[in-house]
């Protein structure tokens, strides 16, 4: 088992951790049928010489792909250094799954079930263990992403 540490920012480490935590082997290990599992595979690269060992808060098992000893695999032996730009974009990539699960909770919870926005960003806190961000700064990020979703345009006032 090869690992690899990137830098997030903390509540998506926590959000990570929480949701893909595998207790037998210590570390995050993401399941070979996600997008993000495929993505840390091609964004792998062989270890410059003079590269030293990344440092981060998140740490998880890079891919072992069936196909890695066939001619054109990429074996986590050799292939186990991920750059700053592909770090930056497995983070970005990190982000949108949890905000994606979020705002997909809050509005099933909401219009489904009639649990009010507080008691779903709750939820969802305890659930992945985030303590890193406010639970208002959870429900602001779903309120401006449905304003700018589901806005089309802003109010007209007439001044009299």
């Amino acid at each position: 088992m090869i690992t690899v540490k990137i830098q997030v920012d903390a509540h998506i480490a926590e959000y990570i951790k929480g949701k893909y935590f595998d207790n037998e082997i210590g570390v995050v290990r993401f399941p070979s049928t996600l997008d993000i599992y495929v993505l840390i595979y091609d964004l792998l690269q062989k270890r410059p010489v003079n590269c030293p060992i990344e440092s981060g808060n998140l740490e998880f098992m890079l891919p072992d792909r069936r196909d890695a000893n066939l001619a054109g695999g990429k074996s986590p032996e050799q292939f186990n250094y991920l750059s700053q730009r592909a770090a930056k974009r497995l983070g970005d990539k990190m982000r949108v799954m949890m905000w994606a699960e979020l705002h997909d909770l809050m509005d099933e919870n909401k219009h489904i079930k009639g649990i009010q926005f507080k008691d779903s960003v709750f939820e969802f806190m305890c659930r992945y263990g985030i303590e890193s961000i406010s639970e208002d700064a959870l429900l602001k990020n779903y309120q401006r992403w449905r304003d700018k979703l589901r806005r089309t345009s802003k109010r007209r006032y007439s001044r009299k």
